[in-house]
C-alpha cells in the first residue's frame, strides 16, 4: 500500500453533470473516496485545477492578456481548494488548504516544510494557486509538490477516462489504452496525458504517474492498494 501520494483532479471532475462550476453532490462523492484512503492512514496530498470555472488558455485565445488570463485561473482553483475541504471537513478528515499565491484570509501560504509536517499529522493537504506564476498548467503545480513532498506516486485521475490512449478514446472508437507507458513515449507521441512541461519534469525527477478513471468508485482505493487498473506512466517504460 502506498504511503504518501499526490492526488491529481482536475476542475471538471468537481462540475459533475453540470456545465460549469462546482457541484456539491459531486465534490462530497470525492470526499468521501478521499477519505477512504485517509483512514487507512494514507498522507494525501491534492492539486486541483481550476478549468470547471476558467480556463487561461481559452481566454488568450480570444484576446486576453496571457499572464491576466492564468492568474483568474490560480484563482478558480483556490475557489475548488475551499469547496474540498469543506467536503472532506464535513466528512471528519483534517485539512490544510496550502496556495502559492496569497490569500491569507482563507488560505496558508505554501511552505514546504510545513506542508510535509502536516501530512505527518494527518491532515490532507490541498495544494491550490497552481505554482504561483503564470505560463505554467497545474500539471507542472502537481509534478512540483509532489516532489516537494516525498510523494511516493502522482495520481492523475481523469474525468470519464480509463487511462492513457493512443488517441482521444472519446472521438476514437479505435483508441487503444496503454497499460504502461514512459514519458519519454508520451512526449516524443505527444500524447495528450499532461503538458511537455511537466511530462518532463516528471521524467527528469523520477515522479511516477498512474492514469485512471476517478468516475468508477472506489477506484483511488484501489491504485493507493496497488490493483492494475488504469495506465502506469514510468521514467524507464517499457
Amino acid at each position: 500500500m502506498l504511503k504518501r501520494v499526490l492526488l491529481k483532479l482536475s476542475g471538471e471532475a468537481l462540475k459533475g453533470d453540470t456545465a460549469s462550476g462546482i457541484d456539491p453532490k459531486t465534490v462530497f462523492g470525492i470526499a468521501s473516496e478521499i477519505k477512504e484512503i485517509h483512514d487507512l492512514g494514507v498522507e494525501v496530498g491534492i492539486v486541483v485545477g481550476g478549468g470547471n470555472i476558467w480556463r487561461g488558455k481559452t481566454a488568450e485565445g480570444l484576446g486576453m492578456d496571457r499572464a491576466q488570463a492564468d492568474y483568474m485561473g490560480m484563482l478558480a482553483t483556490i475557489m475548488n481548494g475551499l469547496a474540498i475541504q469543506d467536503a472532506l471537513e464535513k466528512a471528519g478528515v483534517p485539512t490544510r488548504v496550502m496556495t502559492a499565491v496569497p490569500c491569507n484570509n482563507v488560505a496558508e501560504p505554501y511552505i514546504r516544510r510545513r506542508a510535509i509536517r502536516h501530512l505527518e499529522k494527518g491532515r490532507v493537504c490541498i495544494f491550490v494557486g497552481g505554482i504561483g506564476n503564470p505560463y505554467f498548467s497545474t500539471d507542472t503545480a502537481c509534478v512540483l509538490r509532489a516532489t516537494e513532498i516525498g510523494a511516493e506516486k502522482v495520481l492523475m485521475a481523469k474525468n470519464k477516462v480509463e487511462g492513457v490512449y493512443d488517441k482521444d478514446p472519446r472521438t476514437n472508437k479505435d483508441a487503444k489504452l496503454f497499460k504502461e507507458i514512459s514519458f519519454a513515449e508520451i512526449l516524443k507521441n505527444n500524447l495528450q496525458v499532461m503538458d511537455s512541461t511537466a511530462a518532463s519534469l516528471c521524467k527528469d525527477n523520477n515522479v511516477e504517474l498512474v492514469v485512471f478513471n476517478m468516475n468508477t468508485k472506489g477506484n483511488i482505493k484501489r491504485v493507493v492498494m496497488g490493483e492494475d487498473i488504469g495506465t502506469k506512466v514510468t521514467v524507464g517504460g517499457k
